[in-house]
């Protein structure tokens, strides 16, 4: 039987709260194994020069997951060509890892634009897409396609972008991630 696991795609810039009770989520309240940390050079809808250096985004990954025996990241995007194409990755770990049974995690927000993705009827044919609910958005019609599965993770109001702004702010980020990635921007002086 193979070990089904969820891609959770994201920059994690910084990875935070929300993103670890979503992944924490999906790994022991659905049928997944485990969750894979797919850490994105960078995402085709976002700009680049917004993002943190990647390998600094890794390692933030690496620290906020290290306890977890259900979690685990990856930097496959790292030597694909950008920007990364998520059918692309999905077609490339299914060639590296042929005893893994991949899916798909994503928002509610990404489901509504999934349309706009590259290649996405293919993604919609072939992977199970595990979606957990945003406020204000609505999967449209494609929350009723028998790949999706909607889940009841629970509500996080927190983004990455609140937490880059309350460092530039100077202000406590505690509680918003773990310590261990608290410690690595102070020392890095990232998003400052």
């Amino acid at each position: 039987m193979a070990n089904k696991v969820g891609l959770f795609f994201g920059s994690f810039n910084p990875i935070h709260i929300g993103h670890l009770i979503i992944a924490n989520y999906m790994a022991n309240y659905t049928t997944l194994d485990e969750v894979w940390f797919v850490v994105s050079p960078q995402n085709p809808f976002k700009e680049k020069k917004s993002l943190g250096n990647m390998y600094d985004r890794l390692e933030m990954v690496n620290l906020a997951i290290h306890e977890s025996e259900s979690l685990r990241s990856s930097n496959i995007e790292f030597s694909l060509p950008q920007p990364s194409y998520t059918i692309d990755t999905l077609i490339h770990l299914a060639e590296k890892y042929p005893n893994k049974s991949f899916s798909l995690i994503m928002g509610e927000d990404n489901l509504a634009g999934l349309p706009k993705w590259k290649n996405y009827e293919v993604i919609l044919r072939d992977y199970p897409i595990y979606v957990y609910p945003r406020p204000g958005y609505d999967g449209g019609i494609l929350k009723e396609h028998p790949s999706i599965i909607m889940t009841e993770t629970p509500l996080m109001e927190l983004s990455s972008t609140f937490i880059r702004q309350s460092v530039k702010e100077g202000k406590n980020i505690h509680f918003f991630t773990p310590d261990k990635v608290i410690e690595f921007i102070d020392k890095k002086g990232l998003y400052q």
